[in-house]
């Protein structure tokens, strides 16, 4: 009885702790908040990877490593890390380890990989609460109205503006398309001329991602007024974009949650293909057929993006046939069409084409590796009811599906704060597993 007790009150205090912000909470906290900050003085790039790591590395200490024993998915990730860095290294030795080419190759691993194992363990190395990532977001997703609002009212006053270079953007390594501040422009959707933005991020498909994961992130908030902004915030975001795939992706992470909680997510692929198979002999169509008239549609929105990036893709996979097991280590071939009139470093488009190119085969599997693991840390708790978990394995999915458009590298930085927040997830679930574990052996003593 007296162990008992006193494991209730050792849980009343750590419950009245968790009330006060970490010193790692605050940080991560005014990170979030502050980003228009960061994205008008055009830092972006540089203080999410720095925080992140700079916060990773005052949390090492050996006893944590010792006593707290980090996902498997963690391990994955920092093993994609030590294949990239061995695949680059030999990349740039082959080219004579020009400086600037080499300083853009391992700011892109700092910023990339490096900033996603950080931000996934600093969770488990500090207290970072799922409640305190939700709340940054949530106003820093609100603002998104206030910012949006602004560029609007400049683009139907004032017209299209060029870009901003902010000067301090200057000082850092790597292109420089990722920090600059991007006004809102007209472009064709269908045929129709319909405003499009990026606002804090470097590219409208990564502004898609961010308004889907934003969103499923903001439903825990607690907050209900804080929460309906947020939430708006994230579907104006996503539906301005123009980000075709993240639409489509939107209403996939809403079923997986519905198979979730319907006891379906165990039969989902049987019930996917019947599906499939059942809507091809009404509509007496082949499923290829049935693939390839939403592809069309699909494509139709912009034709001219979508023909571009599966010339870059197929240029991307056919390089890397010339290199399969470590890859070329560094992004330093083009490819060039329309008479020279564009020109794209191979494996711009698609991680996957990208990680194949760069790391060959062999980071590759890495990579798999470490995006298998990660989802499968949520499939658990999700199967036995656990809402925060179903989002996160949905937005998973969702976010796994949008990297065959878009580079993981290039746009993380943008949704740094979705790896803070998985961790902290897994981080809270593994208390709560050590919690119930030490109650039942009590009751068992």
């Amino acid at each position: 009885m007296l162990q008992l007790n006193h494991f209730s009150q050792n849980r009343k205090q750590s419950e009245s702790k968790s009330e006060a912000k970490s010193f790692a909470e605050r940080v991560i906290y005014w990170t979030i908040v502050l980003t228009p900050l960061w994205w008008l003085m055009g830092i972006q790039t540089i203080v999410y990877p720095i925080v992140s790591v700079f916060l990773l590395v005052a949390g090492l200490k050996l006893d944590k490593l010792m006593k707290q024993s980090l996902p498997i998915c963690n391990w994955a990730w920092l093993g994609m890390i030590f294949a990239a860095l061995w695949t680059n290294i030999l990349g740039l030795e082959s080219i004579g380890f020009p400086a600037l080419k080499t300083a853009a190759t391992l700011f892109t691993l700092f910023k990339g990989y490096l900033m996603i194992f950080a931000c996934m363990t600093l969770p488990f190395w500090h207290r970072i609460q799922v409640k305190t990532i939700v709340r940054a977001v949530s106003w820093m997703t609100a603002g998104l109205l206030v910012t949006l609002a602004i560029q609007l009212i400049i683009l139907f006053v004032m017209g299209p503006q060029e870009s901003i270079l902010p000067p301090l953007a200057r000082l850092i390594p790597g292109e420089k398309e990722s920090m600059m501040v991007k006004f809102a422009t007209i472009r064709a959707f269908f045929g129709v001329p319909l405003p499009r933005a990026v606002l804090y991020t470097a590219d409208p498909p990564i502004l898609g991602v961010c308004g889907l994961l934003c969103f499923f992130m903001c439903l825990g908030e607690s907050n209900q007024r804080l929460r309906k902004f947020a939430i708006a915030g994230s579907i104006i975001s996503l539906i301005i974009s123009q980000s075709r795939l993240a639409w489509i992706c939107f209403p996939l992470v809403w079923l997986i949650i519905y198979c979730f909680r319907s006891g379906l997510a165990r039969q989902g692929y049987l019930w996917i293909v019947s599906l499939i198979s059942l809507f091809a002999a009404v509509l007496s169509l082949s499923v290829q057929d049935l693939i390839a008239l939403p592809l069309a549609t699909f494509n139709s929105g912009r034709p001219e993006s979508s023909k571009d990036r599966e010339y870059v893709i197929n240029a991307t996979i056919d390089a890397w046939k010339d290199s399969p097991w470590l890859g070329w280590g560094v992004m330093d071939k083009t490819v060039s069409w329309g008479n020279g009139a564009f020109v794209l470093p191979l494996g711009t488009f698609s991680s996957y084409a990208k990680v194949l190119y760069i790391h060959g085969i062999l980071g590759f599997i890495f990579f798999i590796a470490a995006l298998v693991s990660t989802l499968c840390s949520f499939w658990e708790p999700a199967i036995k009811g656990n809402p925060i978990c179903q989002r996160a394995f949905g937005c998973l999915v969702a976010l796994y599906l949008l990297l065959h458009a878009t580079n993981l590298t290039w746009m993380a930085i943008y949704f740094w704060f979705f790896f803070v927040w998985l961790g902290a997830i897994l981080s809270e679930q593994q208390q709560q597993d050590l919690n119930v574990s030490q109650w039942e052996e009590l009751i068992g003593n």
